[in-house]
């Protein structure tokens, strides 16, 4: 019997959907890092603020929903780096287009095309030179996503270089009365830090046999050099990546910096930029120098200590309620620091699962901030008083945000902070019994901070003040449940980067 007409056909096209889908399968990673830059483009010849913003969109939308499609292909029980995407770029000098995850840059490429959807919209209010913020924004985005999954070196400083540009002028365009500083300050910190990176680069090409841009190739290659060599190239790294996370004493430029940015890029700030710096530290510092990492942990133990504790004591002590999350920050990320200074799985574990819930937590907090800015146009926080009378939902959801931060169990924030004690604490006792210091100050300046903002009698100057719309409840809602499902069932988020990070590990002598 004949087929019935149409069945070659039907048969044909789903073939043809197959193949589509496994050629875009296979350069997820490309089509994830660069989607952004092809919008970049196509905004710069749109006119309409409002078709711009809509375009802008759709171009970050796109990179996230590759990410979830990421998310599905990729399998966990391994340590190998998956969606591997390798072409010659320049032979003569044997630098290649070299991209891949494993667990770690797989959770950090959704976090960073999650944020930067959100902030699309969190950006919705920009009316002064929309063309030139949206595609600044979208090439910023093209950059962070390049940083997670470049696996050649000179790739991974195009990308990192590549950032720069677009957040220095995203500060120094959009930002506050001071943004000009905060900017310059910003961008001088980090050309700081890349010139050590460039110059530990170089070293290990060099010293290399073949020589090598090959990040993959040169894991473990301080194992033969002398101590001299692998404790200068350690130092090197380390330096352009804790101005990133930010490290004491190179962290003066992130208030300034949260302060005069945009809302959105200081949600980008904190949620993306700061993680680069760690996910630096594992991916180069572990991974290609274990041995002078080995040598240096009780130093960056220390160092994370003293980033849990200062940075909690400047943010009891701040005014302004942006300039008090930029700071919580500061102390947050140094429990990243004592976990990765561990060497246990522990440790390490809650280290990454600490970076992604601050993502989460903090970019909540930024949007809250800037949800009461854009209403009293100030940030003072002796300047309100009773807003939970006058705003129910924007309350309970700054509630839900602060006690996220200050490690409330159930919640995201507990589960990172509790991994890196009991990781740190086998390893560095003292140090560890010292750093749990910074989570009765957390609970201090937050708690305090609810009750001056919230609490009280209402400030008579916002006895009309509206309450938060349904724009700013959709950039929230979906950070807050994450916030929540992390917190009751913790596995979801660490099952992608737990084997990953025992490969990593198992680098350290």
């Amino acid at each position: 019997m004949r087929s019935p007409v149409g069945q070659v056909p039907d048969r044909s096209r789903e073939q043809e959907d197959h193949r589509a889908m496994a050629a875009i399968d296979a350069h997820l990673l490309s089509l994830i890092t660069f989607i952004p830059l092809i919008g970049m483009a196509v905004l710069l010849v749109l006119k309409g603020d409002n078709l711009i913003k809509i375009a802008a969109a759709i171009f970050a939308g796109l990179p996230l929903a590759l990410s979830i499609r990421l998310i599905r292909l990729y399998n966990p029980g391994t340590a190998e780096l998956q969606f591997i995407e390798r072409h010659s770029w320049i032979p003569s000098f044997n630098i290649e287009f070299f991209m891949g995850v494993d667990g770690l840059g797989l959770t950090m490429v959704v976090l960073t095309t999650l944020l930067a959807f959100i902030c699309i919209f969190a950006s919705w209010g920009i009316n002064r030179a929309v063309k030139g913020y949206f595609a600044l924004f979208l090439l910023l985005e093209t950059g962070m996503v390049g940083v997670f999954c470049a696996l050649d070196f000179i790739l991974f400083y195009f990308f990192w270089e590549v950032m720069l540009l677009p957040m220095y002028f995203l500060i120094g365009v959009w930002g506050g009365p001071r943004r000009e500083y905060a900017a310059i300050k910003f961008f001088l910190y980090t050309l700081f830090g890349s010139v050590f990176m460039l110059l530990a680069i170089l070293a290990l090409y060099f010293t290399s046999e073949p020589h090598t841009f090959n990040m993959v190739k040169l894991f473990g290659a301080d194992s033969g050099q002398g101590y001299l060599f692998r404790t200068l190239v350690w130092w090197a790294f380390f330096i352009a990546f804790a101005i990133k996370v930010p490290v004491f004493p190179f962290h003066t430029w992130l208030p300034d910096a949260h302060v005069e940015a945009p809302t959105a890029i200081s949600v980008i700030l904190a949620g993306v930029l700061l993680k680069m710096g760690v996910y630096g530290l594992f991916r180069v510092n572990f991974s290609i120098l274990p041995q002078a990492t080995s040598e240096a942990a009780f130093w960056v133990a220390i160092l994370g200590m003293i980033n849990i504790v200062y940075g909690a004591l400047c943010a009891m002590a701040q005014k302004d309620l942006k300039k008090l999350v930029a700071y919580s920050s500061v102390s947050h990320m140094g429990f990243c620091l004592l976990g990765m200074a561990s060497f246990t799985p522990q440790g390490v574990n809650g280290a990454v699962l600490q970076m992604f819930n601050h993502g989460i937590i903090t970019g909540m907090l930024f949007l809250l901030v800037g949800v009461i800015y854009d209403r009293a146009h100030h940030r003072e926080i002796d300047g309100f008083g009773g807003l939970g009378a006058r705003m129910p939902i924007y309350t309970g959801i700054t509630a839900l945000a602060f006690f996220a931060s200050l490690g409330l169990p159930g919640l995201a924030g507990f589960w990172g902070e509790v991994l890196v004690f009991l990781g740190a604490f086998s390893t560095y006792r003292w140090i560890t019994i010292v750093s749990t210091s910074g989570i009765v100050l957390g609970a201090a300046y937050l708690l305090w901070t609810l009750q001056r903002v919230f609490f009280g009698p209402l400030n008579e100057k916002y006895k009309a003040l509206p309450e938060i719309n349904a724009r700013e409840l959709f950039t929230l809602v979906p950070l807050g449940a994450i916030t929540i499902i992390v917190g009751i069932y913790p596995r979801w988020v660490m099952d992608l980067f737990r084997v990953s990070m025992d490969g990593i590990l198992s680098y350290i002598p």
